[in-house]
C-alpha cells in the first residue's frame, strides 16, 4: 500500500509502512527525532528515543482494542496532508501498546518508488519486484530496449498487462550514457595499465586517462591527479593537481581529502598549516582511507600536530594492520626493498640488495644449462618480486617446473604453494597442490610439510585433520620454516587442536617475526594490544601494528621513487618520499632529509636546511643513528638553525650511548678536545677516540691520526708548563756527556745521514728496473669532526 502525493517533479513519493514489533519486558526503545518530553501515556523521549516503561503500559483489555483500531487506521491509510504533516514534524508515528506483558511499537518507514515516465502507464508507480520474459526483475532495467533507456513495469506481470513507463527523462538517459562509458574505458585503461611494465606505452594508456577524468570520472581523475602531483607517466603539476583534488574532495572523495592533507601537510602548492592538514586526514580517514588512518596512526604516536596518545595511535594502526593482513597470501605477496639514499650514494650496492642486470643473465644462462639451485632462486625472486627482478608468476612457474622435474623438494613445494593459492597464470587446484606437497613432505621438505599442514587444517582437498596438522606443522617448525612456526602459534593460540597455551603462541609467533613474516608481526601485536598472554603493552603493540602496516600495497612507493631517484628525477623522488614519511616510514623520512641535504629541489634553499633538518629529526626518534648524528651535525654548523654546540653535544652522545655509534664517539672526542660545547679536556677526549676505535675498525685510523695530534698538543702544554730557560741553564754538558760530547753528537748525525744517503741510493736503483704490475690499492674510510 502507498500514498501517492502530486508534485511538479517527475518522481513521486510513496510512503510504505511497515509494522514493526519490539518485544521487551522491561523498557522498549526505538529512534525517533525531537527533544526531551514527558508523554501523558507515562513514556519519555530523551536525546531522540522514547522508553517505555513497563509500569505505564495499559492493561491488556485496551491492548486488544487498540491494536485492532490501529492496525486498522493503517489499513485505511493516511490522508497527503497527516503524511506531511509527519514529515516536517520529523516524528514517525508511534502506537504502544500492551500484549501479554510487553510494549509493541509501530513505526512509520518512508521508502521512495520510481513513477512511470512515459510509455503506457505514465505516472504510475513502479512495481518491485515485476515480470518480463520468464525473469523477475527487482529494480529499472535496460532489457528489451534498443536504445538502452531504463524501464519498468507498473504491474506484476508485464507479460500480461503490457503496462510499463520509463525510470529516467532522456537527458538523464544520456548522462547515464556518458558515466557508463566513461566507466567503461577506465576500466578498460586501468587493466592495460596494470599489465604491462613498459613505460612508455603506460604514459600512453595515462594520455588515455586524462581524457576519461575529463568526462568527470571521480576514480579517473584521483588517477589522474596523484600522477601529476608525482610526475608519474605526466607532466608534474602540483597547481593542477591541487585543483583536481579540491574538486574531488568537496564531493567527498577521501583520496582527495587525504591528498589536500598532505599539500597541506608539506606546504606544496600552499602555505603549510599542520592545522587544515590534520582536518583533512580527518575527513579521509572518516571515508575509509587507509593511507589517512596510517598517516593519523603515526601522527599520534609521535605527537606530530596533535597531543601524543598511544592508544589513539594504536585505534587507527590497527584498523589500517587488519586490512593489510587480511591481504597476506599463502605466497607472501610481493617483496619491497628499503633502500637508504645515503647508503647507496656511498656505497653503491651495499644496502639496496639490488641485483645487476648481468648478474641476473648470468644466473639465467646457468637455469637455461640445468642449473637446479639457480632455477629455484629465480623462481622464487619472480614469485615475490623484488631485488630488481619484476613479479611475474608465469616465469616463476616455469622455473620451479624445470627444478621439480629434475627432483628439487624447495621447487616441488612452491607449485604446491601457487596451485594453492591460484593466480592468473596458475589456476588455483587443491588437488595439484596437494599433489606437489605431499612428494616435497614425503622427501622431508619443511615448505611442502608446512603446506601438507595447511591442506589439513582448513580441509583443501582432504578432510580436515587437526592432529595431522599439528603434526606436519611441528616438523617444519623443527626445521626452522617460518611457516610452520606461525601457523603452530595460531594452533595454540586458538586452541585448534590443541589445548589452547598463550605461553606456546607467543613462542611461536616471536621465531616466526624473527624471519620477518608478517602475519608473526599482527599476531603479537594482537597480543600485546589485549594483554593475551602478555601484559598490555600499548606502545609495543602499536610498534608491531606499524611493522605490519608498513608492509601494505603502498610501499611499493619505495621502490617507485627510488627509481625516479635513479633517474635523476629528483622532484618526483622528493614528493614521493615526502608521502611516505608522512606515513611514518623512516626510510623515507631519512631519504627526503638527505635529498634535501644534497641537492636543489621544489623548495627554496632557505627551506631546504629547515625541512631536512625536520626530516632528520622524525628519523633520530625512530632510532636511526645516522639521524641523530646529522642532528648533531646541523646544530654544530647551524645548518636550518642556529649554531649550538650545546644541542650538538646531546645529540652525539644520545647516538654514542643508545646506538654505539663510532662517529659521534669520535665527534665527542674532538668537541672535548676543542671545549667546543663542553668543558675542554684531554684525557676524556683520548678516551673518546679510543672508544671510537673500539667500536669500528674503520675509525682506527683516523683515531691514531687523531691521537698523534692529541700527542703533539700535549706535549706543547707540558712544555709550556715547564720553565725551559732556567731548566737549560742549570744544565752543564760537559759534565753529563763528557767534555767531547760534540764530537760524539757529530758522529751520530754523520751516520743518521750516511744511512739516508745509502738508502735513497738504493731506491733509485730500483725505480731503473722494469716496474711489474700491482694491484690497485684499496681506500680506507676516514672519520672526520661533525660529518666532514
Amino acid at each position: 500500500m502507498y500514498i501517492h502525493t502530486h508534485t511538479h517533479t517527475h518522481t513521486h513519493l510513496f510512503i510504505y509502512f511497515i509494522l514493526n514489533f519490539y518485544l521487551s519486558t522491561n523498557y522498549s526503545m526505538f529512534s525517533v527525532y525531537g527533544q526531551s518530553t514527558d508523554n501523558n501515556d507515562g513514556s519519555k523521549i530523551v536525546a531522540g528515543h522514547a522508553y517505555v516503561a513497563k509500569d505505564a503500559q495499559t492493561d491488556s483489555s485496551t491492548t486488544d482494542t487498540g491494536v485492532e483500531s490501529e492496525v486498522e487506521g493503517i489499513q485505511m491509510g493516511l490522508q497527503v496532508k497527516e503524511a506531511c504533516s509527519l514529515m516536517h514534524s520529523q516524528v514517525c508515528s508511534l502506537f504502544p501498546v500492551k500484549v501479554s506483558g510487553y510494549c509493541v511499537i509501530f513505526s512509520l518507514v518512508f521508502i521512495i518508488v520510481p513513477v512511470a515516465i512515459g510509455g503506457t502507464a505514465s505516472g504510475e508507480p513502479c512495481v518491485f519486484p515485476f515480470l518480463f520474459q520468464e525473469k523477475e526483475y527487482m529494480e529499472c532495467t535496460t532489457e528489451g530496449r534498443g536504445d538502452g533507456r531504463l524501464w519498468c513495469a507498473t504491474t506484476y506481470n508485464y507479460n500480461t498487462d503490457k503496462k510499463w513507463g520509463f525510470c529516467e527523462t532522456e537527458e538523464q538517459a544520456e548522462q547515464r550514457r556518458l558515466v557508463e562509458e566513461a566507466e567503461e574505458q577506465y576500466q578498460d585503461a586501468i587493466k592495460m595499465i596494470n599489465s604491462t611494465n613498459r613505460r612508455s606505452q603506460k604514459k600512453e594508456l595515462y594520455d588515455r586517462l586524462l581524457k576519461v577524468a575529463e568526462m568527470g570520472h571521480a576514480k579517473a581523475m584521483e588517477k589522474v591527479a596523484y600522477a601529476m602531483l608525482f610526475g608519474d607517466y605526466l607532466p608534474q603539476s602540483i597547481p593542477q593537481a591541487k585543483e583536481i583534488f579540491e574538486k574531488l574532495a568537496l564531493e567527498g572523495s577521501p583520496k582527495a581529502q587525504t591528498a589536500l592533507g598532505f599539500l597541506y601537510a608539506a606546504g606544496l602548492g600552499v602555505n603549510s598549516s599542520q592545522a587544515k592538514a590534520l582536518v583533512y586526514y580527518t575527513f579521509g580517514a572518516l571515508g575509509g582511507n587507509l593511507v589517512a588512518h596510517m598517516i593519523l596512526g603515526y601522527r599520534y604516536w609521535g605527537g606530530v600536530g596533535v597531543p601524543q596518545s598511544c592508544e589513539s595511535a594504536l585505534t587507527h594502526y590497527r584498523l589500517v594492520a587488519n586490512h593489510v593482513a587480511s591481504d597476506v597470501s599463502l605466497t607472501g605477496g610481493s617483496a619491497v626493498q628499503r633502500i637508504r639514499l645515503l647508503d647507496e650514494v656511498e656505497n653503491p650496492g651495499s644496502s639496496s640488495g639490488m641485483l645487476e642486470e648481468d648478474l641476473i643473465q648470468y644466473y639465467q644462462f646457468l637455469a637455461e644449462k640445468g642449473d637446479v639451485q639457480a632455477q629455484v632462486g629465480l623462481g622464487q625472486l619472480h614469485l615475490h618480486g623484488g631485488r630488481g627482478v619484476e613479479q611475474n608468476h608465469q616465469r616463476a612457474y616455469e622455473y620451479f617446473n624445470q627444478a621439480a622435474n629434475a627432483g628439487n623438494t624447495h621447487a616441488m613445494a612452491f607449485l604446491g604453494k601457487m596451485y594453492s593459492e591460484g593466480s592468473e597464470y596458475v589456476p588455483q587446484n587443491n588437488d595439484t597442490a596437494l599433489h606437489y606437497f605431499k612428494k616435497a613432505a614425503d622427501l622431508g621438505n619443511p615448505v611442502g610439510q608446512s603446506g601438507l599442514g595447511m591442506a589439513y587444517l582448513y580441509g583443501r582437498g582432504v578432510p580436515v585433520n587437526y592432529d595431522l596438522a599439528l603434526k606436519y606443522f611441528q616438523k617444519a617448525a623443527e626445521q626452522g620454516w617460518v611457516d610452520g612456526q606461525l601457523q603452530l602459534g595460531t594452533m595454540y593460540y586458538n586452541g585448534i587442536g590443541v589445548k589452547r597455551d598463550y605461553k606456546q603462541a607467543l613462542k611461536f609467533f616471536n621465531l616466526a617475526s624473527q624471519a620477518g613474516h608478517i602475519l608473526a608481526f599482527y599476531n603479537l601485536a594482537q597480543m600485546h594490544a589485549t594483554g593475551t598472554g602478555v601484559m598490555r603493552s600499548c606502545h609495543t603493540a602499536v610498534e608491531l601494528f606499524k611493522n605490519v602496516c608498513e608492509r601494505g600495497r603502498w610501499s611499493e612507493r619505495l621502490m617507485a621513487a627510488y627509481g625516479s631517484f635513479k633517474e635523476g628525477d629528483m622532484d618526483s623522488a622528493l614528493l614521493q618520499y615526502l608521502l611516505l614519511a608522512e606515513q611514518g616510514y623512516e626510510v623515507a623520512q631519512s631519504n627526503v632529509a638527505f635529498i634535501l641535504d644534497q641537492s636543489e629541489s621544489i623548495f627554496n634553499e632557505n627551506e631546504s636546511y629547515p625541512r631536512a633538518l625536520l626530516h632528520w629529526t622524525r628519523a633520530a626518534a625512530q632510532g636511526y643513528t645516522v639521524a641523530r648524528i646529522k642532528l648533531g651535525d646541523y646544530h654544530f654548523y647551524g645548518y636550518g638553525t642556529d649554531v649550538d654546540y650545546e644541542t650538538a653535544v646531546i645529540h652525539y652522545r644520545l647516538a654514542s650511548e643508545q646506538q654505539h655509534s663510532a662517529q659521534a664517539m669520535f665527534n665527542l672526542g674532538y668537541m672535548h678536545e676543542k671545549g667546543l660545547g663542553i668543558k675542554q679536556d684531554i684525557h676524556l677526549a683520548k678516551r673518546f677516540y679510543d672508544m671510537a676505535a673500539e667500536a669500528s675498525p674503520d675509525a682506527q685510523v683516523p683515531v691514531f691520526l687523531a691521537l698523534c695530534k692529541l700527542g703533539l698538543i700535549y706535549a706543547q702544554q707540558y712544555l709550556q708548563d715547564l720553565n725551559l730557560k732556567e731548566l737549560l741553564s742549570q744544565v752543564d754538558l760537559d759534565q753529563l756527556l763528557g767534555p767531547e760530547w760534540d764530537l760524539y753528537l757529530m758522529t751520530v748525525i754523520a751516520l743518521l745521514l750516511g744511512t739516508v744517503i745509502a738508502y735513497r741510493q738504493r731506491q733509485h736503483q730500483n725505480e731503473l728496473r722494469p716496474n711489474s704490475v700491482s694491484p690497485p690499492g684499496t681506500a680506507t674510510d676516514t672519520y672526520t669532526c661533525c660529518g666532514l
